[in-house]
């Protein structure tokens, strides 16, 4: 039986399905809840004692963070995070690994260093060394994203030598930073989004573009099924996430011939598409996790003040 905690979730809205659904779980399990959004949190940085502010009064008692951060403002509310990390309190996921994970070119870096499968992928500044770029990742067609993009936004389909040229050029020209990679034509459109807690995944589903889209996002008309991963796919997946250093996460991936692709780790996954299609309840899943931490983190404090 696990001991109740008070919980605070970092979210915008306390309406958002995610947040919303972590209230319920949470409450159902007995623990409870305070929602605060991010923005509004302020902190007093003083040696030995790091507080963070809300509305005017100190943020005490919490015995567990949940963050919902959105990729825009990821620096202030990674900052508040760590904060947290400082007043000793349990966070489900800490603040370098999610910076980590929002930089896409870095996060795929650690993931090809730690031998994750990922599409192939390039990267340069200057638009002379296009003909190269597109050399590396196998010739067209392939895919454009722009390193600042999120849900499907910022990334495009390159057909032809010539539309690639000119989608890099014209990124390039507005500064843009972009990645280049190459197309898996055997996914068709699709792809598999797993959600791992701890070293687990507690759900997987398939997600399928609509007609004429390769890009699977549920929120840009694709549709999603509950599926079971390979043995490898588990493993890549949760592979991905540990080498970022999260606890809890959605792993973005494609089927390929050569086996699970990854396109990205998400340290803030949205729960309806996966609640909905799998029927796992994903919220209760991050609940025990949390609980096995907080149990395991008093144990160690209850034994040290014995010693």
């Amino acid at each position: 039986m696990h001991r109740p905690m008070r919980i605070l979730i970092m979210s915008r809205k306390r309406s958002l399905y995610s947040t919303s659904r972590l209230v319920e779980a949470a409450e159902q399990r007995g623990h409870e809840v305070v929602v605060v959004d991010y923005l509004r949190c302020y902190m007093n940085i003083t040696s030995r004692r790091p507080q963070v502010m809300y509305s005017g009064e100190s943020i005490r008692g919490i015995d567990a963070v949940i963050p919902r951060i959105g990729a825009t403002y990821t620096f202030y509310g990674a900052s508040v995070v760590r904060q947290f990390e400082s007043m000793g309190v349990l966070c489900a996921n800490d603040s370098d690994p999610i910076i980590r994970s929002r930089d896409k070119l870095k996060s795929m870096q650690i993931l090809a260093q730690k031998g994750v499968g990922l599409p192939i992928t390039s990267f340069a500044h200057s638009t002379k060394d296009v003909d190269s770029l597109i050399k590396v990742v196998g010739g067209t067609p392939l895919v454009i994203k722009l390193l600042e993009g999120t849900q499907g936004l910022g990334v495009v389909l390159a057909e032809t030598k010539k539309a690639a040229t000119s989608v890099i050029e014209a990124f390039r020209a507005l500064d843009a930073n972009i990645l280049v990679q190459e197309f898996i034509k055997e996914s068709e459109g699709s792809d598999v989004r797993a959600l791992v807690v701890g070293r687990k995944v507690v759900a997987a589903i398939h997600r399928q573009g609509a007609p004429g889209e390769f890009r699977s996002n549920l929120h840009r008309g694709g549709s999603a099924t509950a599926i079971k991963l390979t043995k490898v796919e588990r493993r890549t997946a949760v592979d991905a996430v540990h080498a970022l250093g999260l606890k809890v996460a959605g792993v973005d991936m494609l089927r390929s011939d050569r086996g699970p692709l990854v396109l990205e780790v998400n340290s803030s996954p949205g729960l309806e598409g996966i609640e909905n299609a799998s029927g796992v309840d994903v919220a209760a899943e991050i609940y025990a996790h949390l609980e096995r931490r907080h149990a395991q983190r008093e144990s160690r404090r209850s034994r040290a003040s014995r010693n």
